[in-house]
């Protein structure tokens, strides 16, 4: 839905709240694109840890990082969750068998 129709569906009834509800919609606009975005990163590691490529998992995991960093700072996940999601990944990329 555009956001213009999500405003009419307000039903605020003071202009503070109006305005109040137009933020929120930006903010969940802004943040549903970083957590997008973080979920995509998050499945590239995942699916090259699954095909056990550790050059390709390492090179995600690279990327992967940063962007929950980046996530965590904004507040847009926890910073005990990205911090948690980073240990894991690492964790699932050191333990990909040697050929």
């Amino acid at each position: 839905p555009s956001t213009r129709s999500q405003w009419r569906e307000s039903v605020a009834n003071h202009r503070q709240a109006e305005k109040r509800n137009r933020q929120r919609i930006r903010r969940q606009a802004h943040h549903r694109h970083f957590k997008t975005t973080m979920r995509t990163y998050i499945k590239r590691v995942r699916t090259a840890v699954e095909e056990a490529d550790t050059t390709a998992a390492q090179g995600a995991l690279k990327e992967a990082v940063p962007m929950l960093d980046k996530c965590a700072q904004k507040g847009i996940i926890p910073r005990k969750r990205a911090s948690r999601l980073v240990s894991r990944l690492t964790l699932a990329v050191q333990r990909i068998p040697q050929k």
